[in-house]
């Protein structure tokens, strides 16, 4: 019998395929994860920053487009009853100063710019150098430095209630012979440079109560009367009467005890009356001056 032959293998192939897609749900569940983490993480901080902080995040989120950002500063805003006394001048100093850290060349300014709180109010006063600051020299054009200055102090000064009074002062340089403008018109036309930038850049239209001019009447060094420091604007922020102590004063018979002793409350917060010693636009024809 002959011998079989061997059958050929059998080779069975198997189609393999992969598995499923196993997508990207994985990758929004993650981000979901570290969303929240973050969430929690900005929550734990805020737990442990302070009050002040913690106002100015919620200001944010209440009105993002920025109006409500006053919620977190000291600064009050105009619909505010707020008033300023010498006891909160101070306050308004500091915010001040912190907004003027921000214009670009304030280290070559800060020497030039003096805040003081006196009985009128927060005097602000920007002194001129031997080259000029703020405005170029003998004239009533405001420098690129000058207009920074007086956009950042109209934007804060502008959200608050209270009235300003703006002055001019020159130092007692003369001016050349053969010419009509002098010192008085240099003054006046320097505060009225600033008033009408400044209300250009935020404070209201009827906030400025005085515009006035002293020329070298007012001399910030009277000693040495040639200094360039005389020449400067000085921007004052008014005390704002308080309404009730204005009602309180009103009414008959206030001020007085049945046992006649003086009962007038104290009205240093009250805003002082201000009589200009020289009106702007004065016909007064002072000496020849120079430039």
């Amino acid at each position: 019998m002959a011998a079989s032959k061997p059958l050929p293998p059998i080779i069975i192939k198997k189609k393999g395929g992969h598995g499923g897609h196993h997508g990207g749900a994985w990758k929004v569940a993650y981000a979901d994860f570290v969303t929240a983490m973050m969430s929690l993480f900005i929550v734990l901080w805020l737990l442990n920053t302070s009050q002040k902080v913690q106002e100015a995040v919620g200001g944010y989120f209440k009105d993002p487009t920025g109006t409500a950002k006053l919620s977190g500063s000291s600064m009050p805003s105009s619909e505010e009853n707020f008033v300023l006394s010498k006891n909160n001048m101070e306050d308004l100093k500091d915010q001040l100063q912190k907004a003027i850290r921000e214009i670009p060349k304030f280290d070559e300014l800060k020497n030039h710019i003096d805040m003081t709180v006196t009985n009128e109010g927060l005097r602000i006063e920007l002194t001129e150098s031997a080259a000029g600051t703020f405005f170029d020299s003998g004239s009533a054009k405001i420098s690129s430095d000058g207009a920074d200055l007086l956009r950042v102090l109209a934007h804060e000064l502008g959200k608050l209630p209270n009235k300003m009074a703006m002055e001019g002062h020159t130092d007692s340089k003369p001016y050349s012979s053969g010419t009509s403008y002098g010192n008085w018109e240099l003054s006046s036309d320097r505060a009225n440079a600033a008033r009408r930038l400044m209300q250009q850049s935020g404070i209201r239209e009827d906030q400025v109560t005085q515009v006035r001019g002293f020329a070298d009447q007012k001399l910030r060094k009277p000693d040495t009367p040639m200094d360039p420091s005389n020449r400067r604007i000085s921007l004052i922020v008014l005390y704002l009467a308080k309404k009730a102590a204005a009602l309180a004063d009103a009414k008959p018979g206030a001020g007085s005890k049945e046992d006649g002793s003086d009962k007038h409350a104290d009205h240093s917060d009250e805003k002082p009356t201000i009589t200009p010693e020289t009106p702007v636009g004065s016909t007064e024809t002072p000496a020849k001056k120079k430039p």
